[in-house]
C-alpha cells in the first residue's frame, strides 16, 4: 500500500481520544501524518487523555500552529491525500460551512474542498440543533464527509478502546486507508469480528 500524507486536526470538542487513536493507527500503518491541535483542542486533549499536544507531536511527521496561516496546509499547492478533523467542534463545522478560514484548521479544510480532496469531519455533539444540521448539510453539499463519532456495538465491544476504534476504522476507510483485518458485518449467524484486528487491541 502506498503511503498517504494525511492532516489530522484535533479541535476542542469532547472526544480527543478519537484523534489520538487516528494518529496512532495511521502511523502504525506507515502513513505520513501532519497534525494541528487547536488551543481548546490542547486543553481537551490533556483533560480527557492526560496527553499533551507536545507529547502527541512527537508521534507525527510535522505539526503546525492553528494561528500560522503561512504554514504549508494553508495552500492548495501542498499535496495532501486527506484532511480529517477529529473531533470536529460545532464552531469549526460552522466556520467551514461558511468559508470563515480564520485559522489553519478551517483554511486546510477549505483547501481540501476547493482542491476536491477527501475531507472528513468527525463531529462530536449531542443533541444537534437546527444550525448544526444545516451546517452539516452545507459541508456535505461542498464535498465533505460528515462522520459522527457514533461507536458501533454490533461487534460486541469489551473495552472503551474497542468502542473508539470502531469509529477510527470508519475514519480510516473514508480517508482512503484500509485497516488491517477490518471488522465487517457478515450477518447474525456468522462471526463478524476479527480477533486479529490491528486496531482492536486487547
Amino acid at each position: 500500500m502506498t503511503a498517504k500524507r494525511i492532516l489530522v486536526c484535533i479541535t476542542g470538542a469532547s472526544g480527543a481520544i478519537y484523534g489520538v487513536r487516528t494518529v496512532r493507527a495511521l502511523k502504525t500503518l506507515g502513513h505520513e501524518v501532519h497534525l494541528i491541535v487547536t488551543r481548546w483542542g490542547e486543553k481537551t486533549l490533556e483533560y480527557e487523555t492526560g496527553l499533551s499536544a507536545q507529547g502527541l507531536s512527537t508521534e507525527v511527521d510535522s505539526t503546525y500552529s492553528e494561528v500560522d496561516l503561512t504554514a504549508s496546509p494553508a495552500s492548495g499547492s501542498f499535496l495532501l491525500d486527506a484532511v480529517v478533523i477529529v473531533p470536529c467542534s460545532m464552531k469549526t463545522l460552522g466556520a467551514i460551512a461558511h468559508g470563515i478560514a480564520d485559522n489553519l484548521v478551517v483554511r486546510a479544510a477549505d483547501c481540501a474542498l476547493k482542491e476536491r480532496r477527501r475531507l472528513v469531519l468527525v463531529v462530536r455533539e449531542s443533541p444537534y440543533n437546527l444550525i448544526h444540521v444545516r451546517n452539516m448539510a452545507a459541508v456535505m453539499d461542498a464535498g465533505a464527509v460528515v462522520l459522527p463519532a457514533s461507536p458501533a456495538f454490533w461487534h460486541r465491544p469489551e473495552t472503551i478502546e474497542d468502542l473508539v476504534d470502531s469509529v477510527v476504522e470508519r475514519i480510516l476507510v473514508h480517508v482512503g486507508v484500509e485497516p488491517p483485518n477490518r471488522t465487517v458485518w457478515k450477518g447474525l449467524n456468522v462471526q463478524s469480528r476479527s480477533t486479529e484486528s490491528g486496531l482492536h487491541r486487547r
